[in-house]
């Protein structure tokens, strides 16, 4: 494979679950693909039938409310995988939207692809449990510090474990995904700036 799967290659080998030459096997199934700033990977009431592996860029995550106003659910950066689990499983209408927030580049393959890597390799199975425990373990961390903390609190964990979401990210985005309005989060900045 050429240089230009080296991350993926890198993605899978660094599970420890896959020898050389399963990953090299494993990655022929994956495609390239780019998604140009602003596109949708998933619009809600599709069923989700890509997971996408992030190489480059940064993506969200959001819904939209019971007034139709738009509220960003999660973000993705380089290096993970991206797809609607529950849609994507079930088989069912995503609800929520997936959205480029820069120019993306990544490596996709479909729902039938990714079953017959859990059917090919048992290893898979387990890699994939990995990654869905993950996935589960931050939402509910989330979940948890909308409940418990206050806007600071989960501003400044924002800012310590995804500081690159401030330089990619437009704020607004980053207020919706907080909990909080725009001007609030103006004010926490500005607070934080002082110390």
């Amino acid at each position: 494979m050429d240089a230009a799967t080296n991350k993926l290659i890198h993605f899978f080998q660094s599970s420890n679950y896959f020898s050389a030459s399963q990953v090299q096997e494993i990655i022929l199934l994956f495609e390239e693909r780019q998604i140009a700033k602003g596109d949708l990977l998933l619009k809600e009431g599709q069923v989700s039938n890509d997971y996408f592996f992030l190489e480059e860029g940064f993506m969200r995550t959001f819904v939209h409310d019971v007034d139709g106003k738009d509220v960003t659910t999660g973000f993705a950066a380089a290096g993970q995988v991206v797809f609607e689990v529950s849609s994507f499983f079930n088989r069912i209408p995503s609800r929520e939207n997936i959205q480029a927030l820069v120019p993306c580049k990544g490596w996709s393959i479909t729902y039938e692809q990714l079953n017959h890597l859990f059917h090919t390799y048992p290893a898979f199975r387990e890699f994939g449990r990995s990654v869905l425990v993950r996935g589960f373990t931050a939402l509910k961390s989330r979940t948890l510090s909308m409940i418990t903390e206050t806007a600071e609190q989960r501003y400044e964990h924002l800012l310590k474990t995804n500081p690159d979401i401030f330089q990619n990210v437009p704020l607004k985005h980053i207020a919706s995904y907080l909990g909080i309005t725009d001007t609030s989060l103006s004010r926490i900045r500005k607070e934080f700036s002082k110390k």
